[in-house]
């Protein structure tokens, strides 16, 4: 990890849907190039974080800044920020009438106001790095499951976004083509990337994240270095959670 500014400052975020509390009292910060791992069962509060960052979730208290900027200000242009912001889901979310060139480039074009020559040439460009370069004029029912997941982490990081948001992007995906979308992202974070990640595969957060955050019941229980959270943590919660998906 490189030293530099804060990318993402989170103090004290509560969000509730109805009588359910998913967020209690959040603090969280990325600085700039590193890789953050969230891990922790399913309904602890990672994707809904992960939403609330993109301003798809809005928040009942608390404030978000990225990079400086107050983006929980309720006066805030949520598409501006959003177009800072790249973010992959769990689906893949392309769309289906529109080929791999068009479908990377959209944001880039309508969003950003990018030249479409321009655009198109850094779309090439990219699929052609990760192993797409045959796939720019298919659609996306020709690719397979690791392929169209690819395709949206092109889309995602066409723009340069400030931070990377990654929501277990390998749950959809065959366990033969987990490895190929891993290692994607494993070279996003030699390139430099500042990523928020949510993950249930435990040997890659050990192997790729700066930090581990593991989040219980809507709150974060424990943080620290890989080792010091896969080898020796501290809380019962994290013990129990990783004696469970680790199967020691």
């Amino acid at each position: 990890m490189s030293g530099g500014s804060n990318v993402l400052e989170i103090s004290d975020l509560w969000k509730s849907f109805g009588d359910n509390t998913v967020l209690s009292g959040v603090d969280l910060t990325l600085a700039q190039h590193e890789v953050v791992v969230l891990i922790g069962a399913s309904g602890s509060g990672k994707s809904t974080l992960l939403r609330t960052i993109n301003l798809i979730e809005l928040i009942d208290d608390g404030r978000i800044v990225l990079s400086g900027d107050d983006i929980s200000d309720p006066r805030v242009d949520a598409d501006k920020v959003r177009s800072r912001i790249g973010v992959v889901f769990q689906q893949f979310n392309l769309f289906p009438h529109m080929k791999v060139i068009d479908n990377v480039t959209l944001a880039a074009r309508q969003v950003h106001g990018q030249d479409g020559a321009a655009a198109r040439a850094r779309g090439v460009e990219l699929l052609t790095r990760f192993g797409l370069g045959d796939k720019v004029d298919a659609y996306p029912d020709r690719l397979s499951g690791g392929q169209q997941q690819r395709v949206a982490i092109v889309r995602a990081i066409l723009t340069d976004p400030e931070l990377l948001l990654l929501d277990e992007i390998t749950s959809a995906l065959d366990p033969m083509l987990v490895g190929e979308v891993l290692d994607l992202v494993r070279g996003l974070k030699d390139a430099g990337s500042t990523i928020l990640m949510a993950t249930h595969e435990m040997a890659f957060a050990r192997d790729v994240a700066d930090r581990v955050v593991f989040m219980h019941g809507g709150r974060i229980i424990e943080s620290g270095p890989p080792a010091q959270i896969f080898d020796a943590p501290e809380r019962p919660e994290t013990q129990e959670f990783l004696a469970r998906v680790t199967h020691r």
